[in-house]
């Protein structure tokens, strides 16, 4: 019988869907019901190639490949239950099983293999990243792949990474496993079900769910809906808009694998999974044959305007040409292939966000509307974690581990755009095996948002990158820059410039490091409009930012608070600035890459109408929504930072407003008059820094913005004043052991363990306890003391000029600078392999050193970390791991090079113990291990004089 009533309604029946059911059902939730419109699988599912591996460099999809190959394992070994001898209470904990589960996954191991020099490299890296959050993974020679797979060839091979326990799972097979035993359990699933409405009540909750076959009245629905995700969201509306509906961006593009059998050769069953990111194909074996498959640098989008509800279980025709250069690398690595006969060639597409993350979590706007799709290339590897996530997110409130980078709320209005999110996505496949280099740019969708100043930083000799939209400058190339005197000058958006240098000649050092020592020594000038701006105003505003915020909001018009948004565990959702402009209205500043985050939290706050106490006779009602407003207003207002030790000589040549340190205090904000604008025209200006030295932000509108700009850079001139990029700021900040947030802390870890203990203000200004969200998990752990803190190291200089290894001397020049094999820099022996169209540089061909250069004992010949320029430093990018004694403590989260200073600088959390000056550990880079030390927390000004005089 068709239901009236659930607790939880699923659309989607395919992995996460099924998966999601299975353990709501198994917590002992009832009324689970999953609908599907066809059949179970029969989406981007059931043509899935169902490759899964542990390997991840990130801790969070690391953790859900582990769990997900725990219950693929398990469904083979463990028994079902028998839902006739089903129990009362506690489904999981008092079911009988019985013997009949078939084998869907396929523990056949696997192998990725490096077949470049600069994949090699990455290799090594990723390695090193795997084993700081816990992976048991070495790099192996390319002797050893081509022993444990002997039908490729070990030519352009470098080395690889093998992992016994991953494998392969049947897609339909193993869904359908999860589908029954959630049946079992006390799930209902019905197919050929399509839902046409989504209901919401007057506070617009979700109430129920309109299908073909009737209503059901629910408060929770959770979209699975797979490539039809989208769709699904825009039957929502906040309340009181019309065609609006909920933003859940994803693109069908379309991937294509092939069943290709060799001639009178059968590959054994045991086969392992291979995995050749420079050639941009995977394989693994199916009915005697491989299953090639990959991603190709130029895929193809579909349905931008909706996927038709009638697509279920389809395939679109074979695109030969599409494929070819997958099958070229295929046969590039198993030479075999090229004699292998095509059995079938699966067209289907695949629903990819615009970072080929999913989109997982509560939706803002939408009390009771949940997200589980857009799983893009993480569908078996994470779908059987995502059951596990969303179940205990939705019974407990709380997700049982950091997903924010798969958090629903990561993606702003702009990714409305559906066009702008299919550029996104693409881009986002491109790169899922062709190797970007950490300070590569995205190329596609470029100038989507810009600033009013784009233009004149262009004619300055900008040098853009992209951040959430916007065009961001990187660095100023001094080489053609006005500060240089040249006659031409123009600016460019920087793509994948890396690429082009290779891994140990960052393209901007020069660059960044003038920019930085004009802050440090003169004055510099940013365009920092980027910022994510909001704006909450009302009666209750400051009661509802003291219930967020573990710092106290209460102060001064005028007054700057830096403070932390946390959850209920202690761990730090948002890290933001926020200025109280007047009794009833305070400014919330945001990372650039966060605003649509923190937007979403505090939007879901409101909605949970949390007690409050509400004006002077202390009451408290529910629902503060009525009484707050929250606006985004990023796009409306323009912002240009100026800090050095010369900014107040500078800021007092265009305003006659006292400016002085007594008037303009440290952390405190007001409004301006600028001699270059009309009397009228006030700009907001705020005393705050992210760089360590005195300065000022500039609120202006768009439209007064480059006079503005105009005003401070020509007022600067007699000091020195220098335009200047974010990558500046990144080594700035790492000097004065400014944090990051999502790097150096995110949900994980609260402030005391990240260094922020200082803005968390248990009590207010009079002794009262306050109240705000995390505040009962910070006590206990002041209770029980930390046992990790973020502390900052530094790499031991290495001597300049660092003598070469003898056997690796050919590919250098004299005074120690490497010779790195790229498209612009070959060494001695290089030669072309096999060129084709996917594997060129910016010359048009991929110059590879020759299998030749290799040692005595058979090992490629390759650059290292440790001969490095003149400077003798170490590029760190983060991510690196780091021992103590032999024994591994962790991964570096933000790592760089502060020119100050004159170290290389890293950010890690270690036990408390060890967090002092002096500490000796090792860095490993590239597979290379380096003297490090624990260093001062704050390694420039630690006592901030130049910020507050």
């Amino acid at each position: 019988m068709f239901p009236t009533h659930a607790r939880v309604v699923i659309i989607g029946g395919g992995i996460a869907g099924t998966s999601i059911a299975y353990h709501l059902a198994k917590m002992g939730e009832r009324d689970v019901v999953l609908l599907d419109k066809g059949e179970l699988t029969s989406g981007s599912t059931w043509h899935a190639a169902g490759m899964v591996t542990h390997f991840h460099t990130s801790p969070t999809l690391m953790r859900m490949r582990q769990y997900s190959i725990d219950l693929y394992r398990a469904l083979g070994s463990e028994r079902s239950p028998q839902r006739s001898d089903r129990a009362e209470g506690n489904a999981a904990a008092s079911v009988p099983y019985v013997d009949d589960a078939p084998q869907h996954w396929h523990e056949v191991g696997s192998l990725r293999v490096a077949s470049s020099p600069d994949q090699f490299l990455f290799l090594k890296r990723q390695v090193g990243m795997a084993k700081a959050i816990g992976l048991n993974v070495e790099i192996i020679s390319a002797d050893e792949c081509v022993k444990i797979f002997p039908w490729m060839t070990d030519e352009n091979l470098y080395g690889g990474m093998y992992l016994p326990n991953d494998g392969w799972i049947d897609p339909s097979g193993g869904t359908m496993e999860i589908a029954r035993r959630a049946k079992l359990y006390g799930a209902q699933i019905f197919t050929q079900v399509r839902v046409v409405e989504i209901q919401r009540d007057a506070r617009g909750a979700i109430c129920g769910v309109v299908t073909d076959h009737g209503a059901i009245q629910t408060e929770c629905v959770v979209n699975a809906g797979g490539m039809w995700g989208r769709q699904i969201g825009e039957m929502l509306a906040p309340s009181g808009a019309e065609g609006v509906g909920v933003n859940l961006p994803m693109t069908p593009l379309g991937h294509q694998h092939l069943l290709a059998r060799v001639p009178n050769f059968t590959f054994p069953k045991n086969t392992l999974c291979l995995r050749d990111p420079e050639n941009l194909v995977y394989l693994r074996e199916e009915v005697g044959g491989l299953v090639i498959g990959g991603f190709e640098l130029e895929p193809r989008e579909w349905a931008l305007d909706g996927v038709p509800w009638d697509f279920t279980q389809k395939l679109f025709p074979p695109d030969w040409e599409l494929f070819a250069p997958i099958m070229e690398g295929a046969i590039r690595r198993v030479p075999m292939l090229e004699h292998a006969d095509a059995q079938h060639l699966v067209h289907g597409p695949e629903a990819l966000t615009p970072d080929s993350k999913p989109l997982l979590g509560p939706v803002p706007g939408v009390p009771g509307f949940w997200a589980a799709c857009g799983l893009s290339h993480t569908g078996f590897g994470a779908g059987a974690a995502i059951g596990d996530i969303l179940s205990q997110w939705i019974v407990t409130g709380e997700p049982p581990y950091d997903v924010t980078e798969l958090n629903v709320r990561r993606f702003g209005e702009i990714y409305r755009d559906r066009a702008y999110a299919s550029e996104r996505a693409k881009e986002a496949y491109k790169y899922y095996y062709w190797l970007r280099f950490p300070h590569d740019e995205n190329e596609r969708a470029r100038e989507k948002r810009k600033s009013p100043l784009d233009a004149k930083l262009f004619d300055l000799g900008a040098v853009f990158g992209e951040k959430n939209g916007w065009e961001r400058v990187n660095y100023f190339d001094a080489a053609q820059s006005v500060i240089s005197n040249q006659s031409s000058v123009i600016g460019r958006r920087a793509g994948a410039d890396q690429r082009a240098t290779g891994w140990f000649n960052t393209p901007f050092l020069e660059q960044a490091g003038e920019e930085h020592r004009a802050a440090r020594e003169r004055v510099a000038l940013w365009d920092m409009t980027s910022f994510g701006k909001l704006d909450v105003r009302g009666p209750d505003a400051l009661q509802f930012l003291n219930f967020l915020a573990d710092n106290d909001l209460t102060k001064p018009v005028g007054s700057l608070i830096y403070t932390q948004f946390l959850n209920p565990r202690g761990g730090i959702e948002s890290d933001v600035t926020i200025a109280r402009l007047d009794e009833e209205h305070f400014r919330v500043i945001c990372g650039s890459n966060f605003v649509a985050s923190d937007l979403g939290w505090m939007t879901m706050q409101r909605e949970m109408g949390r007690q409050v106490e509400i004006g002077k006779q202390g009451t408290s009602r529910q629902g503060t929504s009525r009484q707050v407003e929250i606006r985004d207003v990023t796009e409306e207002y323009a912002v240009i930072g100026m800090w050095g030790p010369f900014a107040r000589k500078v800021l007092e040549r265009v305003t006659r407003d006292d400016v002085s340190n007594a008037g303009f205090p440290y952390m405190t904000g007001r409004h301006l008059t600028f001699d270059a604008l009309t009397n009228d025209v006030r700009i907001w200006a705020q005393r705050v820094t992210y760089v360590g030295e005195l300065g000022w932000e500039f609120y202006t509108s768009n439209a007064d913005a480059p006079r503005v700009w105009d005003a401070l850079m020509n007022a600067g001139q007699d000091f020195g004043i220098r335009p200047a990029g974010y990558k500046a700021i990144d080594s700035l900040r790492l000097e004065k052991g400014y944090r990051y947030w999502s790097t150096d802390m995110t949900p994980s870890e609260n402030p005391y363990e990240a260094g922020l203990g200082f803005c968390v203000k248990l009590n207010d200004a009079n002794g009262v306890p306050r109240d705000f969200i995390g505040r009962a998990a910070l006590m206990k752990w002041k209770q029980l003391r930390n046992k990790k803190k973020l502390a900052t190291i530094t790499l031991d200089p290495l001597p300049a000029p660092f003598s070469a290894c003898p056997e690796q001397g050919e590919g250098r020049v004299p005074g120690a600078e490497v010779l790195f094999p790229s498209p612009r820099r070959r060494g001695v022996g290089g030669e072309v392999f096999s060129p084709s169209p996917h594997r060129r540089g910016v010359g048009g061909e991929v110059l590879l050193p020759s299998p030749r250069r290799r040692g005595a004992g058979g090992e490629v010949l390759l650059p290292s970390p440790r001969r490095r320029g003149a400077g003798g430093e170490v590029g760190l990018y983060g991510g690196e791991p780091v021992y103590h004694n032999g024994a591994l403590m962790g991964r570096l989260r933000s790592g760089g090079y502060g020119y100050t200073v004159g170290k290389s600088i890293g950010l890690v959390y270690l036990p408390v113990e060890m967090v002092r000056s002096g500490t000796p550990l090792e860095i490993e880079v590239f597979g290379e291990r380096f003297a490090a030390q624990v260093d001062a927390d704050v390694l420039y000004d630690p006592k901030g004089e130049r910020i507050r005089t």
